[in-house]
């Protein structure tokens, strides 16, 4: 029963990191793209939190970075990576970052919450 489950937990595990990654993105770039979704994070800051403009709770989250992902999609144009955070009263956000090419540098170009702990929106950017 216990290899049971840990099989299961080990492909249900698995078939998330596929689904949220690109394997192909490697090296420079994906170092690339990590260092600007930090940039964001650091340079988008109200009182030594992340800020971040909610537009479906009409309000401005003010959050502590807990964690960034490494997976990270290619979307064409731009990728997406997310990272998880937390709100003052301990509400956990996962957070979506659109990173594109500009001034031959991946930068931010938007920020979207993608889950808080209502659920998931209903829009999906990481498959």
């Amino acid at each position: 029963m216990e290899k049971n489950i840990l099989c299961a937990s080990m492909l249900l595990a698995s078939s998330f990191s596929i689904a949220g990654n690109d394997a192909s993105i490697k090296g420079q770039v994906r170092d690339s793209i990590q260092n600007a979704m930090e940039q964001h994070i650091l340079h988008n800051q109200i009182g030594g939190k992340y800020a971040l403009y909610d537009a479906i709770k009409g309000k401005v989250l003010k959050l502590d970075l807990a964690e960034l992902h490494t997976g990270i999609v290619s979307k064409g144009d731009y990728y997406v990576s997310c990272a998880d955070f937390t709100d003052a009263n301990g509400n956990e956000y996962d957070i979506d970052f659109m990173v594109a090419m500009s001034d031959k540098k991946l930068s931010v170009f938007q920020a979207l919450v993608h889950k808080d702990d209502d659920g998931k929106r209903k829009y999906h950017l990481e498959n």
